[in-house]
């Protein structure tokens, strides 16, 4: 391995950013059914559209992890994660997705989106509930690999 390209994997943002996309862009192509044209979409189209939409998952979750790290006042804290920790990991992810769930449903968020008739939306928030579920399901696999990636780089 490269020796720069080495040199990031000792990086937890990197990694955090790296893991997440790996983990949200399968999930943002499952999602296609869920959104409003998405199914019709030329095939490159979609995969271009979920692929930005992956890469924006990977930018919320450094902002996420970057948020526990000054709360807690320590970059590593993914290597020692605690309940609590990934609970601050999860929440604040939540309510950057809420936030531009709704900035996006009302068009004020790049092109915006809109759901198709299939998306579950959560009464009162009127987000879909598949964007949220993304952050309840997948934050705990992504800080498992991340750890796991760190852990066995510092091994070394």
């Amino acid at each position: 391995m490269p020796r720069r390209l080495q040199a990031l994997t000792w990086i937890p943002e990197f990694n955090v950013a790296l893991f997440a996309f790996l983990l949200n862009l399968p999930w943002e192509l499952w999602q296609v059914p869920l959104f409003e044209h998405m199914p019709l979409a030329p095939h490159w189209e979609a995969v271009k559209t979920c692929s930005r939409a992956a890469a924006g998952d990977a930018v919320i979750a450094v902002v996420a992890y970057w948020a526990v790290a000054l709360a807690v006042h320590h970059r590593g804290w993914v290597v020692v994660p605690t309940a609590s920790r990934v609970l601050g990991f999860m929440v604040c992810g939540l309510a950057i997705t809420i936030a531009i769930e709704r900035l996006a449903l009302a068009g004020h968020w790049m092109q915006g989106w809109s759901y198709s008739p299939l998306m579950p939306v959560v009464p009162g928030l009127g987000v879909g509930l598949s964007p949220l579920f993304q952050w309840l399901v997948l934050p705990p696999l992504l800080i498992w690999l991340v750890r796991r990636q760190l852990t066995s780089t510092m091994s070394r």
